[in-house]
């Protein structure tokens, strides 16, 4: 995170100094399973001191894609290695502050590669269930 001051000339001639937060991109991916079910993690974020379901996301690292970023994370964070990750959708949204990108993907399958414990949680309720 990079925070920067941008001096800006209002329509009106005035100008004012204006705060600009620098983010990495961010990629998120949701996986689809033949049932219609979508991969999320149930979470606690500190920050907020919340509890909440996600979808697998992260930065994007120097060097790597969107779609690369958006797998990597599906199998870092649940230990499942999704197929073909396709572009759902492409959003800027906080673009009055912030330039972040965020890349949403969708993958309509995976295979458990393991090491994750969330992963093995989704694996043994999808095989329960069935």
């Amino acid at each position: 995170m990079k925070l920067c001051l941008a001096d800006v000339q209002q329509p009106d001639g005035s100008r004012c100094e204006y705060s600009i937060v620098r983010l990495r991109h961010l990629a998120v991916a949701a996986v689809v399973n033949d049932r219609r079910e979508v991969l999320m993690m149930w979470r606690h974020r500190f920050v907020t001191d919340t509890w909440a379901w996600e979808l697998p996301m992260g930065l994007v690292e120097d060097g790597e894609t969107p779609e690369e970023a958006a797998a990597r994370e599906v199998l870092e964070e649940t230990g499942w290695r999704p197929g073909l990750v396709k572009p759902l959708i492409y959003a800027e949204p906080a673009n009055g502050i912030t330039d972040s990108q965020h890349h949403v993907f969708r993958a309509d399958d995976a295979t458990y590669a393991g090491g994750s414990l969330v992963g093995l949680l989704y694996l043994l309720l999808d095989e329960a269930t069935r």
